[in-house]
């Protein structure tokens, strides 16, 4: 590995050089932050201490939120702490990792959400073989391809990155160590790694998204046969799925499907898909979600009522 690079760390030029502007994210993303840690663990915690875990959609969100909370751990936590400091570095071993770790977590995080448009698919379109289909077996396979294809989208990822040589410039116009940003700062013709990049993390990204928009419109349409209580329950939980995918995958495309190049605009992508989205699912699911608001009042209030009597 020496011998391709001369060069121990880069240096992320980050989001602004404003002092003011760079104290006023600071405030932001800390707060984002802790409400995304609150949020997702109290997700967590209700699904785990209830009978929801044992349905398939609450099983594939208490993954889900995990994965945000693993996605977002990545990136953020430095963020935040270089916003307080001028020389905003990361060693090149920090840097593969956190190329490695936004990868693998964010194209589970893909999986677990084409995951859960299936099982809304089987429940709406298949109501009597919902449980024959989606038994703990078949969720449990599901979770386990998730990650296998997560570990098959970023090692390759990895791999062209570690071969990509360094010689002097090492700053990266960017918030947090990703593919095109060093590409730019390689010392060496990139066109063929960035073909593949965008191959392998723009045709994922599409694909996904194309999956997941023909599964919600044949919900949609199978939903006219449904009663009015029916229809509106589905299109509530539904709802929020698209809400999700929507904040997720308009970003992700943009960032990946596109010639190997850098925008400007990147950074501020960047944050719908590593903060923005992850911050407001568990919000997402739980204001319109009758069950998980009840599953959460239920477990917190026994626990409270639990510690109140010790």
């Amino acid at each position: 590995m020496d011998s391709h690079r001369n060069i121990s760390e880069f240096i992320l030029l980050g989001l602004s050089y404003d002092p003011n502007i760079q104290l006023f994210c600071f405030a932001l993303f800390l707060f984002c932050y802790v409400s995304l840690l609150v949020g997702n663990l109290l997700i967590l915690v209700s699904i785990r201490c209830s009978s929801l875990f044992h349905q398939p959609m609450y099983y594939f969100l208490s993954h889900l939120s995990s994965m945000d909370l693993c996605y977002t751990s990545s990136v953020t936590p430095k963020l935040i702490g270089d916003l307080l400091v001028e020389t905003k570095s990361i060693s090149y071993g920090n840097c593969m990792l956190q190329v490695f770790t936004i990868h693998f977590f964010g194209s589970i995080e893909v999986f677990i959400l084409t995951a859960m448009a299936f099982d809304r698919y089987v429940a709406i379109c298949k109501p009597l073989h919902y449980l024959i289909i989606m038994n703990k077996t078949r969720c449990n396979l599901i979770v386990l391809a998730a990650w296998a294809g997560g570990a098959v989208h970023s090692f390759p990822q990895l791999f062209m990155t570690i071969r990509l040589p360094f010689c002097g410039a090492n700053e990266i116009d960017h918030y947090f160590c990703d593919i095109f940003p060093l590409l730019k700062v390689a010392c060496t013709d990139t066109y063929i790694t960035g073909v593949l990049v965008v191959a392998n993390s723009g045709m994922v990204a599409l694909v996904t998204f194309v999956v997941l928009f023909v599964s919600y419109v044949i919900i949609l349409f199978t939903l006219r046969n449904h009663s009015a209580e029916g229809r509106r329950k589905a299109l509530s939980t539904c709802g929020s799925h698209i809400t999700v995918v929507g904040l997720f995958f308009g970003p992700s495309i943009f960032a990946y499907l596109r010639p190997p190049t850098t925008f400007p605009e990147d950074k501020v992508f960047a944050l719908f898909y590593t903060i923005v989205a992850p911050m407001f699912n568990p919000l997402i699911y739980t204001l319109r979600n009758t069950e998980m608001k009840n599953a959460m009042r239920k477990v917190w209030c026994q626990a409270y009522f639990q510690r109140g009597h010790t």
